[in-house]
């Protein structure tokens, strides 16, 4: 399961969670098949994304993705514990790509 943006969607995918109106409607439930008409409405709904069958796809290259990881810890890099969860989030992201 993964969570895609609106505009990434294609026909025959399956939601893996219902899409809730602003009012917590149900308005398309979970196990529903996007269709180009349901896609074509989701667009215009303004959502962040929907929840798909699948896995997620790395669009950002590992060494990338672990040079921009290296950076966000530069200022903390003398503290123990951050580096302790600058290592949890690196083994994290090293998984991510070994799928």
């Amino acid at each position: 399961m993964r969570k895609i943006s609106v505009d990434k969607i294609v026909p025959g995918m399956v939601l893996k969670r219902p899409v809730l109106g602003s009012n917590g409607m149900v308005l398309l439930g979970e196990g529903t098949e996007l269709n180009q008409k349901w896609i074509e409405r989701l667009e215009g709904m303004g959502l962040d994304g929907v929840w798909v069958d699948g896995t997620a796809e790395q669009t950002v290259p590992l060494a990338e993705a672990l040079a921009a990881l290296d950076e966000r810890f530069q200022m903390v890099a003398d503290r123990r514990y951050m580096n302790e969860i600058k290592n949890a989030v690196r083994i994290h992201i090293e998984k991510l790509y070994s799928k």
